[in-house]
């Protein structure tokens, strides 16, 4: 198989067969935030030619600190709209689909998780995490989860671990007590980014609430769908600080994951 010159590197490194497996896997990615959005960008940039992006949300001027494609020019825009435009100026060959939903319980049924060789979690909302979870491992679908990628600023802590074996991390003992107490279980081991790493948010949330009322405003205004307006921090008990840093090393390690598989 020819491939482009823009994977000259790629395949210099990993040769023929590994390149063509990897540009043959199916590949979703469900939440395409600061972990998301980098783990994205790795994949089709080392030859991934389908993938999916799943996000409801718009872009907030409070992303910019750390998402991909979170710019001053994308403030209101979709986000998996202005991901999915960006990759493909990056290989425009490549299938990607953009899906703006939220990934819960009542819609599940309608991503067919199974079709795809490898699903990404990258959601931060507990209760839709421990539905992908559980769904995904019901599949024969490879599957990586990303943990908490907030309060954290040290990049030699980032790593990997089985799902039972993390630790330190608040979101994987809050998933793990979400298991024992519903007495159901993933159906299947998976690995995990993930940092043990916990910091304390130094700074005030006082800017946040006006800031970020702006950006399903600014969607409105452009004509969009309601969902289009969607945005998060409103709804959030509690927001927490974040660095560009940590989460695309969580997002490139997700990626490499993916990688590192079809490689072997």
């Amino acid at each position: 198989m020819k491939f482009s010159p823009l994977f000259q590197r790629t395949l210099l490194l990993i040769g023929n067969e590994a390149m063509e497996r990897i540009s043959q896997k199916r590949v979703i990615v469900l939440g395409i935030g600061g972990v998301g959005s980098w783990c994205a960008e790795s994949l089709v940039r080392s030859g991934i030619q389908n993938l999916t992006l799943v996000d409801s949300d718009c872009v907030c001027i409070t992303n910019i600190n750390r998402q991909l494609m979170a710019t001053t020019r994308t403030v209101g825009k979709v986000k998996v709209d202005v991901l999915r435009e960006r990759l493909l100026t990056i290989n425009p060959k490549a299938q990607i689909n953009a899906v703006q939903k939220i990934f819960s319980a009542d819609n599940a049924d309608d991503f067919d998780l199974g079709s795809y060789d490898y699903i990404i979690d990258a959601i931060d909302s507990l209760k839709d995490k421990v539905e992908l979870i559980l769904r995904a491992c019901r599949t024969d679908s490879t599957f990586f989860s990303s943990m908490g990628a907030a309060l954290k600023i040290d990049p030699t802590r980032v790593r990997t671990a089985e799902f039972w074996k993390v630790k330190g991390d608040p979101l994987a003992r809050a998933l793990r007590k979400r298991f024992k107490s519903s007495k159901t279980f993933p159906a299947k081991k998976f690995l995990c980014v993930y940092s043990d790493e916990l910091l304390q948010n130094k700074g005030s949330n006082s800017t946040c609430g006006t800031d970020c009322c702006l950006c399903p405003k600014a969607a409105l205004t452009q004509g969009a769908p309601s969902l289009q307006g969607h945005e998060w921090c409103s709804s959030k008990a509690q927001i927490n600080g974040t660095m560009a840093h940590i989460t695309a090393i969580f997002g490139f390690m997700l990626a490499g994951l993916v990688l590192q598989d079809c490689c072997n």
